[in-house]
């Protein structure tokens, strides 16, 4: 199977679309801005993709509790201190803490987090996953966003230009999903 359609249908996704679009040397994260309680538009521009790391050389996205997500990235960012330069292994240090740490595992978000040559999908149940074809959704919009991206990466086009019409899709769809977009440019070295 190429990439990986995730089940975001749960309550605890609403409110979020985070895409992924690694094309050539380029690698794109981009969320929407919207904030949702229940039925209601809390915020909607909240920026839930980021750089982090030392030298802002990793982005993150993530869908799910804020708070939790601002614990993860936190973890994540003293991963990447202990290991730098390698995304991966931060990746699975940070998924055994969050399985095996009481606290942790009771988090509830899921990341998107990519450098110049890994893009990866984080979850609470363990889960570093890299998706075949650099092409990865998450959230209440995720799978919406995946499928619009598929069909555009064949295209010739950027991948940040990918990105923003297959979350523009999304938000046409999704109504947890906006078009107020974060969007985040990794290039690796040629």
């Amino acid at each position: 199977m190429n990439g990986f359609p995730l089940d975001t249908t749960q309550s605890l996704w609403h409110g979020t679309t985070i895409l992924c679009v690694r094309k050539g040397s380029k690698t794109v994260i981009a969320g929407d801005g919207q904030v949702s309680l229940g039925q209601t538009v809390i915020k909607s521009n909240a920026r839930k993709v980021r750089r982090i790391g030392a030298g802002g050389l990793v982005i993150a996205g993530f869908a799910g509790a804020t708070a939790d997500a601002f614990t993860l990235f936190e973890r994540l960012e003293a991963k990447l201190e202990r290991h730098p330069g390698q995304l991966t292994r931060a990746c699975v240090e940070l998924a055994k803490d969050w399985r095996t740490d009481r606290y942790l595992r009771r988090l509830e978000a899921m990341m998107i987090v990519a450098d110049a040559t890994t893009a990866l999908v984080l979850t609470g149940t363990g889960d570093v996953l890299e998706p075949d074809d650099g092409v990865i959704g998450i959230g209440s919009g995720g799978n919406y966003a995946l499928a619009a991206a598929r069909a555009l990466v064949p295209v010739d086009m950027d991948p940040e230009e990918i990105a923003r019409r297959a979350m523009a899709i999304a938000a046409e769809i999704c109504v947890y999903t906006n078009t107020n977009l974060t969007v985040e440019t990794i290039e690796a070295a040629r």
